[in-house]
């Protein structure tokens, strides 16, 4: 196997692992077990656990942001576009497996001890509060409405992963509705 075809294998394991039971009680002979990739092989791809979380967060904020655009931008109308993005969330928070947010989980886990894990957290917060607020300006709405749903998109994130339901990202959509009327 290359070191490709060796690393894919170990991120995707990596990914159902520490999403679907926390990093922590996550060890690398799981990532190993699961992957198919030796342990041997596994660290000399991130020869410690912190760069396996790190390529994991990093490749996951890719794909979730890839996904979010995409199906944004099926709706033409700007300021439909905003309410879109709590669309999208309820969908995702529907999908089978749900555990909140991956960033904001990690955070919890390992931020008081990963600097590597810190800065991917805060990369991936801030390239979403710039993605709805490059959607907030294309629908001539003001910059200060950025920052209020960026924490009612957060909000409905880490609730709908405490309580299991898509009911967040409703409510949410109701409360950006209302912003944009204001």
């Amino acid at each position: 196997m290359d070191s490709a075809t060796a690393r894919e294998r170990a991120l995707d394991a990596a990914e159902e692992l520490f999403y679907g039971r926390g990093v922590q009680s996550v060890g690398m002979d799981d990532v190993r077990s699961a992957s198919g990739v030796s342990l041997k092989r596994l660290y000399q791809l991130f020869p410690a656990k912190e760069q396996l979380v790190v390529a994991y967060l990093e490749r996951r904020d890719v794909r979730w942001r890839q996904r979010l655009a995409e199906f944004v931008d099926r709706h033409e109308d700007p300021r439909r576009r905003v309410l879109a993005v709590f669309d999208w969330l309820e969908t995702w928070f529907g999908e089978p497996g749900f555990r909140g947010c991956a960033w904001i989980n990690s955070y919890g886990e390992l931020g008081a001890t990963s600097d590597g894990v810190v800065a991917q957290v805060r990369a991936h917060k801030q390239a979403f509060r710039d993605y709805l607020d490059h959607v907030v300006a294309a629908a001539g709405l003001p910059g200060p409405l950025t920052d209020q749903l960026f924490l009612l998109a957060e909000g409905a994130m880490v609730t709908a992963g405490i309580t299991g339901s898509t009911e967040p990202a409703g409510q949410a959509r109701s409360a950006a509705g209302v912003l944009l009327k204001a």
